[in-house]
């Protein structure tokens, strides 16, 4: 039972460090245009 005073926040701390990771990615543009790097590669530029 005491380990779950240790998991329960470790958790919480891991899924609001994953959510401002996935906050800062959008914010930054990352999932722009994400055919755009398909169709570079097919392109002889």
């Amino acid at each position: 039972m005491e380990i779950l005073f240790l998991l329960i926040p470790l958790s919480v701390v891991l899924v609001l460090m994953i959510l401002i990771g996935l906050w800062w990615a959008i914010d930054k543009g990352q999932f722009e245009h994400l055919e755009g790097e398909g169709e570079r590669i097919l392109r002889h530029e």
